[in-house]
């Protein structure tokens, strides 16, 4: 009698328990991360008697979880993925914006300066025409600065991004470090605390869409968190801290550093793979670089080319004098590393504008040689690595110039050489007077009375700062071919210098820094005057020249090892170019983007169809547990009333 009452009670209890797990379920069907439970019932076990084995009820042994390891670890690897792929996208949105095309763009607006020389050519002595060169100038260096601090503005937003972020993610780590503890005190008793590994799993994955994690179970119960390929996150109760600290070269940027024992340990930007703070190292790193970079590059290049061409033509001073610069751009910069221990100062100056690349490069010393990368791609420059006498004497490498100026470095010291990175938003136009604008070439050519060819000028000018202003360059033509001879004299009509050449069709003609180009043919006995200019209000020899800068290609050129000349871009392809450049990058983060947030939505879909509710089966389960807990009270009931008559029966 009392077999059977305990077999009621028994199963009494079971189907309650697993009524308060189904219950569980349903309240808990649309909560974030919680995975369905379920009452697990064994036998209790049968007596054996003279009769056999009559069985004693049920057990309830655990309340356990429906849990993947590998599909929770898979969701939360690809939501970090997505979300470092949505944050570059984003970052990159925004980088786009700077890069814009039409008229609002800097390719439009080095368009239109180059082509307001055009009418200063028509006119050189006409001020409008010249205060028009000049708006046109300040309104590029005014678009190159405003561009500049547009890239500064989104350093700042990645800056405060990555602050902000890391501070969470401590935050999250602190508490998966007090579950862990809670964890492992209830690791002894048997029983999985359910709903504080679930919390704690939703904790890692929120841990994972700022960072990937590496998670390791422990023995007792509690979970590893590693970031970097084995720098410790959360290790059993304990968290360390995440740190937005400042990156070893520039200042202006951060890198991600984990404080482990007081110790700030940088955290390679390689070993990141997931999360929005890898994507903002990305995007900082590589694309925003890139972009400055870009930018400089440009900017040196057309302040290079215009200044250059200004110099080598006259204004309307009185007296006259050479071009003074146009504009000034931001200077190169050597920057040590803060763990250098040798004191070593270098200087990085630009040597040849139309060689200067859109990279930053890293000069190492190992002890007694200095080598030398282009960070663009991470290859050696040519040349490299460098003797310490070398780096002394100054070495000239695409279109630098880089000398240790003091000091002396130790072995392992490093430098930082943003060449470019500056320059863009340093930009200014330094000329104010209309007047200083050199549209004059400072030489002039006249043509003998008595020629009888057709030559006449189709371009002179000078092409280098050896022009000697005093000197008159006199040809004469030998032959019908074009052969020439030539000689300078001076004010004295000294002759200072002689000398024979063979002029062909569409090759100048190049004496004392001047080239002179000939429409039409030179006849025997033709003579042309190449003398210094006196009137420079109607010359615009120079003027022309800085007008034909838009067909040059001043922008990027290389000089191969074997002394291969790989040809440049002009300012206005260049341009086209770096918004080529970025909008690829924004189509493939996009696209990025879009494949990883599908996949990251597939595996939590399958991580759910594991762990989450479905609330027909569990509307089903709940109809097969009250009825099994009605039949156990049934046994129960007819138990007593069995009891009952018995009682009655040896009573009576």
């Amino acid at each position: 009698m009392s077999s059977l009452m305990g077999l009621g009670t028994r199963a009494m209890f079971a189907n309650m328990a697993t009524l308060q797990s189904i219950g569980n379920n349903i309240a808990n069907a649309n909560t974030k991360g919680y995975s369905r439970q379920e009452t697990q019932l064994e036998t209790a076990g049968g007596q054996f008697t003279g009769a056999g084995f009559f069985g004693q009820g049920v057990n309830i042994t655990t309340i356990t979880r429906s849990y993947d390891r590998f599909l929770t670890t898979q969701s939360a690897a690809a939501a970090s993925v997505a979300s470092y792929d949505s944050t570059r996208a984003s970052q990159l949105s925004q980088l786009e914006n700077v890069f814009t095309l039409g008229d609002k763009g800097l390719g439009h607006a080095a368009g239109q300066l180059l082509n307001s020389f055009v009418d200063m050519a028509n006119n050189p002595s006409d001020a409008s025409a010249r205060q028009v060169v000049l708006t046109r100038a300040q309104e590029l260096s005014g678009r190159f600065m405003a561009a500049g601090e547009q890239l500064n503005a989104l350093q700042g937003g990645v800056a405060q991004d990555m602050k902000t972020a890391t501070s969470t993610v401590n935050a999250l780590a602190q508490q998966v470090a007090a579950l862990n503890k809670q964890i492992s005190a209830q690791n002894g008793t048997g029983h999985s605390p359910n709903d504080m590994l679930d919390q704690r799993d939703q904790l890692i994955a929120q841990i994972s869409s700022y960072i990937n994690v590496t998670t390791i179970p422990a023995s007792d119960g509690s979970m590893g968190l590693f970031v970097g390929g084995g720098m410790s996150l959360v290790l059993g109760g304990n968290a360390n801290t995440l740190k937005a600290a400042t990156d070893p070269y520039d200042p202006s940027k951060l890198q991600l550093a984990l404080q482990e024992g007081g110790v700030d340990r940088l955290v390679p930007g390689s070993a990141i793979a997931g999360g929005s703070i890898a994507g903002l190292m990305k995007f900082q790193n590589e694309d925003l670089t890139d972009a400055r970079n870009l930018l400089g590059q440009m900017a040196v290049a057309i302040s290079g080319a215009l200044n250059q061409q200004q110099a080598l033509g006259l204004d309307l001073g009185q007296p006259a004098s050479m071009g003074a610069p146009i504009f000034s751009v931001g200077a190169p910069k050597a920057l040590p590393a803060n763990s250098n221990s040798g004191n070593a100062a270098l200087g990085v100056t630009v040597s040849d504008f139309t060689h200067v690349q859109a990279s930053d490069y890293e000069l190492r010393y190992d002890g007694s040689d200095y080598s030398l990368v282009r960070l663009s791609d991470d290859q050696a420059v040519t040349g490299s690595p460098f003797s310490a006498a070398a780096l002394a004497a100054g070495i000239n490498v695409e279109g630098l110039t880089i000398q240790l100026n003091a000091g002396t470095p130790a072995a392992g010291d490093r430098f930082l050489l943003q060449t470019v990175t500056g320059a863009a938003q340093d930009m200014r136009t330094v000329l104010n007077d209309p007047k200083g604008l050199a549209a004059a070439s400072p030489v002039t050519a006249s043509f003998g009375a008595g020629n009888k060819g057709t030559a006449t000028v189709a371009s002179l000018g000078a092409v280098n700062n050896t022009l000697d202003r005093t000197l008159t360059a006199n040809f004469t033509f030998t032959s019908d071919t074009g052969d020439y001879s030539w000689e300078t004299v001076d004010a004295t009509g000294t002759v200072t210098g002689t000398g024979t050449g063979t002029w062909t069709a569409g090759s100048p003609i190049s004496v004392n820094g001047f080239e002179l180009k000939l429409n039409g043919v030179p006849k025997n006995a033709d003579t042309i005057s190449v003398k210094p200019t006196l009137s420079t209000a109607a010359n615009n020899g120079n003027a022309l020249a800085l007008a034909q800068l838009d067909k040059v290609a001043f922008v990027g050129a290389r000089t191969l090892s074997d002394g291969t000349l790989v040809p440049g871009k002009t300012i206005t392809d260049a341009y086209a170019s770096a918004v080529s450049n970025i909008g690829v990058r924004v189509q493939s983060a996009n696209s990025a983007s879009n494949i990883s947030s599908s996949f990251a939505a597939a595996a939590e879909s399958a991580r759910v169809n594991k762990a989450g509710v479905n609330l027909d089966e569990e509307a089903a389960r709940l109809i097969q547990f009250q009825q099994a807990y009605q039949a156990s009270a049934k046994v129960l009931q007819v138990a007593q009333t069995l009891f009952d008559t018995l009682l009655q029966a040896a009573g009576g």
